[in-house]
């Protein structure tokens, strides 16, 4: 049974497909620079939906030999190529039409038949949106966030990726009624090539958002208590781990008998929803072999009941005496010239 993602994914393209078919037949009865740009809007989110659900089902593919890990990350790559083909194939057409209407007005043929499209397109919207925005609230109340903040923050790239869509939709099918009503007030076009521009602008916006956050989850690693202020990498972005949950998985760690002293903890993520730990904990010297893998399996098997989300956990040992030992050297050696 497909998950609560791919559902939002799966009515999303049911909704914009019903969408893209209505704005297109507008675009061409009508011969509107706003109605032309909000079809190429529609396209493109639909291939973007489409690259969305190959995301959902590759991603959600068990471990293998050659991929240990699983193929979570393949759902940001995917959310990375729908971001992309947005930004080269939906603003490229709502640039050209909305530039070109600018240059070259044309008369919109039937007001009647554009505002109807609209009306139809923005309940197919609303019922996309309502399923993402539903989706999005569970979650931060889940994840005790506020509404945006999840929007910005979540690991489930779909579910983002689908929400900011269908916003962006609503938008448009705002501003695009708005020119065609300053069009039909004024009898001048150029509100409505204004409005293709600014349509345009928006889903560039959007798409450099999502492109960047889709870099940070396929390359990004949080240093436990190395971040910025308030919650935010040193570029800026908001994490999708708060200080208190890193102080939790710290504090956890500190429990157990036998750990004296955290010296790294990475928190990184393998897929939507899969956080890899992996921490560098000080032991007691004093423990023999059995008594420290047993403490490590303790700890990795402790962190992962502990929390839905932690899909692995890796804990390194290091005994107190080497590790001084080890930070000795190392700051005495003498760094070597390159030959």
């Amino acid at each position: 049974m497909p998950d609560e993602s791919t559902r939002t994914v799966l009515v999303a393209l049911g909704a914009g497909l019903g969408v893209t078919l209505a704005k297109v037949s507008a675009a061409v009865l009508t011969g509107s620079a706003a109605m032309a740009a909000e079809a190429a809007h529609s396209l493109a989110d639909n291939a973007n939906d489409l690259s969305l659900f190959v995301a959902q089902r590759r991603s959600s593919r068990p471990p293998d030999d050659q991929h240990p890990l699983g193929y979570g990350r393949e759902a940001y790559f995917w959310a990375l190529i729908a971001a992309l083909g947005v930004l080269a194939v939906g603003v490229a057409f709502s640039l050209r039409d909305g530039i070109d209407e600018l240059i070259h007005p044309t008369a919109t043929q039937s007001f009647a038949v554009a505002y109807a499209v609209l009306g139809v397109s923005a309940v197919f919207d609303l019922v996309s949106f309502r399923r993402s925005a539903g989706q999005m609230i569970r979650r931060a109340r889940r994840y005790h966030r506020e509404f945006l903040e999840e929007a910005r923050v979540t690991s489930q790239s779909s579910l983002r990726a689908v929400f900011l869509e269908d916003a962006v939709s609503i938008a448009g099918d705002v501003i695009a009624f708005a020119a065609l009503a300053l069009n039909q007030v004024t009898g001048s076009s150029v509100p409505q090539g204004v409005a293709a521009v600014l349509i345009a602008l928006v889903m560039i916006r959007v798409s450099l958002r999502l492109i960047q956050r889709s870099h940070d989850f396929l390359v990004g690693a949080w240093a436990g208590g190395g971040g910025g202020p308030q919650g935010h990498d040193v570029a800026g972005f908001t994490q999708p781990l708060r200080p208190a949950e890193e102080e939790r998985v710290r504090a956890v760690l500190l429990g157990y008998p036998g750990v004296t002293a955290i010296r790294e903890l990475l928190f990184t993520f393998l897929g939507p929803g899969r956080i890899w730990i992996v921490a560098r904990v000080d032991i007691d010297d004093d423990l023999r072999g059995a008594q420290v893998t047993a403490l490590a399996r303790g700890i990795e098997s402790g962190l992962k009941d502990g929390a839905e989300d932690v899909y692995r956990v890796d804990v390194v040992p290091i005994g107190a005496e080497r590790s001084a030992a080890s930070t000795h050297s190392s700051a005495g050696a003498s760094p070597r010239r390159a030959g």
